[in-house]
């Protein structure tokens, strides 16, 4: 395992965009100076040859531009610019020897869960799924988002995960494990299966969540994951927020509710849901490649960080 330095709010961050590009420049140099203004000292590893459609620019320099960040002893951490997509483009691009050598934070979630993954997978490598420049900085954290942030980069362990707002979990299956804690977006998690970039997810506490989906294409993902025999493999499974999963009222649906609970009795051990992380203003900061215990009855859930995702 390769542990980063915690960052502090005087650290050195350089802010790379593996993915794609700011929607609209201006979210992007108002996230750089909220970062700025929390005394953090930012750099921008720009991608030479600017944006080309839904990515921030062509592979090579978005490989070449993520690898010259990694390779840099004089950052703490990356912040992504934002998601989108593209990083299923690059993951055999990435020097993985550099991450394991310089290890350093890496923050963001969504596409960046591939990196996330991929980065444990090779590397051994300790991320953040947490928030990003123009996706969260820009519009400005809410103060109880924003100290969970500080919290996870900062390197603190043995506290119970909730929401912003104290928000608990809902037990969906019984029982306790520990294990380590990977995950993040349910859809790039799915789309790692077959690739050498999925971790052996072996009795690990899987989080997931997404943004968009329809209840039917969630159910399509969690069948995915148990044909493959993952969710019969975890230690233990916390569903995050999906978030707009409308589907036309004159459409019959499940629910994204009950789709999960279908899915519940396939895991091999507790599951819960309600967990206040997604493509959502206010939510909770994970520490990805951490050990985890949760533990679930028939009244309660809890996740609890055993260890600090910093060395």
């Amino acid at each position: 395992m390769s542990l980063p330095r915690p960052l502090s709010p005087s650290g050195r961050v350089a802010v790379v965009a593996p993915a794609s590009a700011a929607l609209d420049a201006a979210d992007a140099a108002t996230g750089l100076a909220a970062l700025r203004a929390r005394g953090l000292q930012v750099d921008v590893a720009d991608v030479t040859g600017g944006p080309i459609a839904y990515l921030s620019g062509s592979d090579a320099a978005r490989a070449g531009a993520l690898n010259a960040a990694l390779r840099r002893d004089d950052v703490d951490a990356l912040v992504c610019l934002r998601g989108g997509y593209g990083l299923l483009r690059i993951l055999d691009r990435i020097d993985y020897e550099a991450a394991r050598a310089h290890p350093k934070l890496i923050v963001g979630y969504s596409d960046i869960t591939a990196l996330h993954l991929a980065l444990w997978t090779e590397a051994g490598l300790t991320g953040v799924s947490g928030p990003m420049v123009a996706s969260d900085w820009a519009k400005g954290l809410d103060a109880d988002t924003e100290a969970d942030f500080w919290r996870v980069v900062g390197g603190d362990a043995g506290y119970d995960v909730r929401g912003p707002g104290g928000e608990a979990l809902t037990p969906l299956a019984e029982g306790e494990t520990e294990g380590v804690l990977l995950g993040g977006n349910l859809a790039l998690v799915t789309a790692l299966l077959g690739t050498p970039y999925l971790p052996d997810l072996t009795g690990a506490i899987l989080f997931v969540e997404d943004v968009g989906e329809a209840p039917y294409r969630i159910d399509g993902m969690l069948a995915r994951l148990r044909l493959a025999g993952v969710l019969e493999r975890l230690g233990g499974l916390v569903f995050g927020l999906f978030t707009d999963a409308d589907v036309p009222p004159d459409r019959p649906t499940f629910s994204v509710d009950e789709v999960l609970a279908q899915y519940a009795p396939y895991v091999g051990g507790p599951v819960a849901s309600g967990l206040v992380y997604g493509h959502v203003p206010r939510k909770s900061t994970l520490p990805v490649g951490v050990r985890a215990r949760l533990t679930c009855d028939d009244r309660a859930a809890t996740l609890h960080v055993l260890d600090s995702v910093t060395g």
